[in-house]
């Protein structure tokens, strides 16, 4: 790597580490570019020819984020016991305890997902592959072992659990719920979701 990649690079960082504390701090649509760029010291110009937009920014830094909690799941996914509804709860309680440690700043990659016009390089929140691998994938060895219904569509269920998960943030937002709550939240609804992928007898 030449002088000039490695100080783009070291620009780089800089910008996705101000960005994630001031999402965090002040919340996403409160920063400004150019806050973004005061706070990591370099000029606006140059957070704009290494990010095309502040959803961009937003994108990367939690694909990082995430990239450090899926990691962590790669670790532990092979341990977890149980029934299918209680290695998701599990899985579940996990990311509300990892996420609610910069709450607004999920807070604002959930609410990213809602824009008209992400741009090419947004990821929002719904489109992480990785979340939805491994939910499949636990509902996947759920019908193997014989506890969800071999018929069931793995697809829609994924997608309905994700959104259950995303909407317990609002408790988090309206009144300032911890993981805890958030997570006695979704153990409710992974039951009451569970209950329709039970095997008939």
């Amino acid at each position: 790597m030449g002088v000039r990649d490695e100080q783009k690079q070291a620009t780089r960082e800089r910008v996705l580490e101000a960005a994630r504390d001031l999402f965090n701090e002040t919340g996403y649509e409160e920063t400004t570019i150019r806050a973004i760029a005061e706070r990591a010291g370099v000029s606006v110009g140059s957070v704009f020819t290494t990010f095309a937009s502040k959803a961009e920014v937003l994108s990367h830094v939690m694909e990082r984020r995430l990239g450090d909690l899926y990691a962590e799941f790669d670790r532990v996914l092979p341990f977890l016991r149980g029934s299918t509804a209680d290695r998701l709860c599990s899985i579940f309680a996990i990311h509300y305890e990892f996420e609610t440690r910069r709450v607004r700043l999920f807070l604002a990659h959930i609410a990213a997902s809602y824009s008209p016009s992400n741009d090419p390089g947004v990821t929002p929140y719904g489109r992480n592959e990785r979340l939805s691998d491994m939910l499949e994938q636990v509902l996947h060895d759920g019908v193997a072992r014989g506890d969800v219904r071999g018929d069931l569509d793995l697809g829609l269920t994924v997608e309905v659990l994700k959104a259950c998960y995303a909407s317990n943030y609002r408790l988090a937002a309206a009144r300032g719920a911890g993981a805890e709550e958030m997570s006695a939240a979704m153990d409710k609804q992974v039951a009451l979701i569970a209950a329709g992928w039970t095997p008939r007898p």
